[in-house]
């Protein structure tokens, strides 16, 4: 999920790859001096709240920025952080280039940008999957609303579920990453009445990069008779993908693909179509719509499942095999776009 996909990084680096320069923590200064290369077109800065690395939903972010530049023959550039300190010193570094906009992702830029907002308001900002609390004329900000393709996960878990029982394991008990479990729950329900569902949580000191802790906790779920998980515990989901083919259990994955990653064991995958809302944001905003939030859900393309997609046949999926379910989701999707079916967003509550 999400920058909720995090990696930590094993070392600060700056690289120059691709036209793209990375940069990592207190390096940030050091790629400013390196910059160079530009287009004709404008620049865009991205900053990350962690190492990019494995992490599918920064690497769709990144690839979101590179399109946006490449679209208008201008330069992007990618500032990786760590901890919240890089963050700071990534978000000035930032600030100082004076790109055309500078995109954000993830709720720990909140407070940063609204005070950067306030000094700089010449300044362009688009937030990805989160907002400042205050609105301003120059900060945009792109939503996801996640929990609509994870109701649907959750009904193909309930057509599916051998045992009747459901569980998630999430990254922490928080409103917004239950929005990845209770949905869950209430998808399962939707279609099998009589299903039970559990959630066990990663935490510990780094719960969105703990395989070792997420395997525990699906192994927990399975041994209580759990046979389809749902996993959303970031870089945590092989540790939960090991514990369901271990077991002969299914698990459901999230941001991207990750049925190649376990063919025969991960069912679907709650697809966050991250690089859709970066360059659709900036058209945004360059466009002179700055300063609003524009929220992606099964309406909009920015959330969906690989079943849902026109490639479910070589995703390697289980879902491909099971083409009545299919056909039940795309039911209750059709359902939640024309606003028939309300999903309860766990976040709002």
């Amino acid at each position: 999920m999400s920058r909720r996909s995090r990696i930590r990084a094993l070392r600060a680096a700056a690289t120059v790859a691709g036209g793209v320069l990375l940069a990592t923590g207190c390096n940030a200064a050091a790629a400013k001096k390196e910059e160079g290369g530009k287009g004709a077109g404008p620049a865009f800065t991205l900053v990350t709240p962690d190492a990019v690395g494995q992490n599918e939903f920064l690497k769709l972010s990144v690839d979101g920025v590179k399109a946006a530049a490449k679209a208008r023959s201008g330069s992007s550039r990618v500032y990786e952080s760590t901890d919240a300190a890089s963050r700071q010193l990534n978000v000035q570094a930032a600030v100082d280039a004076k790109p055309a906009v500078i995109v954000l992702v993830g709720f720990e830029f909140a407070d940063l940008v609204a005070r950067q907002a306030e000094d700089h308001p010449d300044q362009k900002f688009l937030v990805v999957d989160a907002c400042t609390g205050k609105t301003y004329a120059n900060v945009s900000c792109a939503v996801f609303r996640e929990h609509e393709a994870v109701f649907l996960a959750g009904a193909e878990a309930g057509l599916l579920t051998k045992s009747g029982k459901v569980g998630a394991v999430d990254v922490i008990d928080t409103p917004q990453f239950r929005r990845y479990s209770d949905p869950f729950a209430a998808g399962a329900k939707a279609v099998t009445p009589s299903s039970e569902a559990s959630t066990r949580f990663v935490g510990g000191q780094s719960p969105f990069n703990d395989s070792a802790r997420a395997k525990e906790q699906a192994n927990s779920l399975i041994s209580g008779g759990t046979d389809q998980v749902m996993a959303a515990a970031a870089a945590g989901n092989y540790g939960v993908f090991e514990a369901a083919k271990a077991k002969g259990a299914f698990a459901y994955g999230v941001d991207v693909n990750q049925c190649a990653t376990a063919p025969g064991t991960v069912v679907d995958n709650v697809i966050k179509k991250t690089d859709v809302a970066v360059r659709k944001g900036i058209d945004q905003v360059l466009g002179g719509q700055a300063g609003g939030t524009a929220s992606y859900g099964l309406k909009e393309g920015g959330i969906s499942l690989t079943g849902l997609e026109e490639n479910v046949a070589g995703s390697q999926c289980v879902i491909a095999q099971h083409p009545q379910v299919l056909d039940r989701v795309k039911q209750l999707r059709d359902q939640i776009v024309s606003g028939e079916l309300k999903v309860d967003d766990p976040a709002a509550k």
